[in-house]
């Protein structure tokens, strides 16, 4: 193996150090995001799981349930659009903005 070659696998292990911890670091980061004027809020981690769901009692009217569901739809899509762009985000340091191939880690 060429020293170009050895500094190049180095350079990758490292990379894959790098990816693993980033991913558990994200397991742990919670992203939430709220509709209905915070009536609704949605927690997610950085890997898009929700973790918890919290509803401002008032906001249930058991005569309106697509209202709550609208709500509780908006919260969610927002706190995934918010943990995607973090999840982007912390891969960027990671890979400092190399353009690989999706699924190689």
């Amino acid at each position: 193996m060429t020293s170009g070659m050895g500094k190049a696998m180095k350079q990758f292990q490292k990379m894959q150090a790098d990816m693993k911890k980033m991913q558990q670091e994200l397991e742990e980061k919670r992203i939430s995001a709220t509709a209905g004027g915070g009536m609704v809020e949605v927690v997610v981690d950085g890997h898009r799981k929700i973790v918890d769901i919290k509803v401002n009692p008032q906001v249930v009217d058991p005569e309106d349930v697509e209202t709550l569901e609208d709500l509780l739809q908006a919260a969610a899509n927002e706190a995934m659009s918010k943990a995607e762009k973090v999840a982007e985000e912390e891969m960027k340091k990671v890979t400092g903005n190399m353009d690989l191939p999706p699924g190689l880690f």
